[in-house]
């Protein structure tokens, strides 16, 4: 009996933990989107004019967050449903090849969207549902600003000469 009841603590300890790491986000990386392209039923691909814009990224291994500078309390979230690679071409015409990235979708308001992040790039593409127009997104990882030692601050008395 003090077995199962040992088991039953550990199992208990085991679903009180993952309870407690739910809603933690790790940061995975910002972005920058560089272009927009507006495709219409009839075939028209249109680029859409985009001054550069930071994303910041996040992740819980289920969600994914994204959010910007201006409203960092306000954020996109996406259900990432496939996390094996993702298929991407080099060069025009070249090989298909799999890279590691997360493909994530949000559905809100009648609005699909598909989110594919690798390290080196994000893509949104957005399918609104009453709409005969796609918009897609595309952005380029920023990496992180060097971190520089703090500078040596001067002594608080001088030496005596």
């Amino acid at each position: 009996m003090k077995l199962l009841s040992r088991v039953a603590g550990v199992a208990l300890a085991f679903v009180f933990s993952a309870g407690a790491e739910q809603g933690d986000f790790d940061t995975f990386g910002d972005y920058v989107i560089r272009s927009q392209t507006k495709i219409t039923g009839n075939g028209k691909v249109v680029r859409i004019p985009i001054k550069p814009l930071k994303l910041s990224v996040s992740t819980d291994g289920v969600t994914i967050r994204l959010t910007t500078d201006a409203q960092s309390d306000a954020w996109s979230t996406f259900t990432i449903y496939r996390s094996d690679g993702i298929g991407q071409q080099s060069a025009p015409g070249g090989p298909l090849e799999v890279v590691p990235g997360v493909q994530a979708t949000s559905d809100h308001g009648g609005v699909h969207k598909h989110l594919r992040l690798t390290r080196d790039s994000l893509t949104l593409t957005v399918f609104p549902g009453v709409s005969d127009q796609t918009v897609i997104t595309h952005a380029v990882h920023v990496p992180p600003a060097p971190v520089e030692p703090p500078a040596a601050e001067p002594p608080d008395e001088l030496p005596a000469p």
